[in-house]
């Protein structure tokens, strides 16, 4: 579900990020196997907790929690090795995403403004894997940014790697589309500014690629040739764990790319 602009998702950023964050990473972790983190480097219940750590960005980022009952207490060990547990009902019954707790990268340059065109880019990909309680109304997706990062101006590309009776927004434009050695169904709304990649079964694990995928909808008219690259996140959108707490856990996520 397309989840709106916030300050609180950014402000505290832009003063940190650049001065935080140095060359970017190539990977979070190596291991594709679920794994513990019983000491956790970062814990938080701040809304807007941020933990940047080796290029990468984990955020708690109950963007709107607000006028719900909802708590959640994020651990991590890296940007591919964290969790949350969450507590959220759907008793107002208006499906709202309440929270996106997520690891992410910054391609945008917070003191400049400047994104890398998505042309400039001979691949990008990014490798994850990722459990949940299956209790509630969630999905587990990457959120990714093009020209500018949650502001007026960009296009919002979710690729959904779990659901659990949560549907996109918009509706369904292509059927039978083949990536990463699956099927996917693609939704977007009108104005194309939220596109949507949702598979036809729950992915666990797994490698996606990004760059297949961009030039895919550029080249169907879906998105601009000219865009730019702002964010790559994973997490997961959290409508409702039941009203009980819930355990999310992500056991990997990196992003990979490499410019031409």
């Amino acid at each position: 579900m397309k989840h709106v602009a916030t300050l609180v998702r950014l402000v505290s950023a832009l003063a940190v990020v650049a001065a935080t964050l140095g060359p970017m990473a190539a990977r979070a972790d190596a291991s594709d196997i679920a794994r513990a983190c019983r000491h956790p480097l970062f814990v938080t219940d701040d809304p807007n907790g941020m933990w940047f750590t080796h290029g990468y960005v984990v955020h708690n980022n109950m963007w709107n929690a607000a006028g719900y009952d909802v708590s959640q207490r994020l651990r991590a060990c890296s940007a591919g090795n964290w969790s949350v547990t969450a507590t959220a009902d759907n008793s107002s019954g208006d499906g709202a995403v309440k929270t996106y707790p997520n690891a992410h990268r910054d391609y945008h340059n917070w003191n400049t403004g400047h994104e890398p065109r998505l042309s400039s880019f001979a691949s990008i990909g990014s490798r994850f894997a990722s459990r949940s309680p299956r209790v509630g109304i969630y999905d587990g997706a990457y959120d990714i940014w093009l020209n500018g990062v949650a502001d007026s101006g960009s296009t919002e590309i979710m690729i959904w790697t779990d659901n659990h009776r949560q549907v996109p927004a918009g509706h369904v434009v292509k059927r039978g589309l083949t990536f990463s050695h699956r099927t996917w169904k693609l939704w977007a709304t009108d104005d194309h500014r939220y596109l949507a990649f949702v598979p036809g079964k729950r992915l666990g694990h797994g490698w996606i690629g990004l760059k297949q995928r961009f030039s895919y909808l550029i080249s169907h008219g879906f998105l601009a040739p000219r865009s730019t690259l702002g964010q790559v996140c994973f997490g997961y959108e959290i409508v409702s764990t039941g009203g009980s707490a819930q355990r999310f856990k992500i056991d990997r996520f990196s992003v990979t790319s490499q410019r031409k």
